[in-house]
């Protein structure tokens, strides 16, 4: 018998443990997850901000804003991802 026969057989009795890694890939999608929705709020709340003390900066605030908000929420897709990886 081959040692990838002998892995898959091994990994089909261990139901238990496939169940506790979803679980913990859950786990850690949420606890991941909190840090980009944090980052979301600082970035808007300092555009609000920013745009309050100096109305005419709106428009570059803005493409700021916009720019790191993308980048904050590439990192909560790439958990998204890492979790199906995990859990699959």
């Amino acid at each position: 018998m081959s040692s990838a026969v002998v892995l898959a057989q091994a990994a089909e009795s261990a139901g238990s443990i496939a169940d506790l890694n979803k679980g913990l890939a859950m786990i850690g999608y949420g606890l991941g997850a909190i840090g980009p929705g944090i980052g979301v709020g600082i970035i808007f709340a300092a555009v609000i901000n920013g745009t309050a003390r100096q109305p005419e900066a709106e428009g570059k605030l803005r493409g700021l804003a916009f720019q790191t908000f993308v980048l904050t929420e590439v990192l909560a897709l790439i958990g998204l991802v890492l979790y199906f990886i995990a859990s699959a």
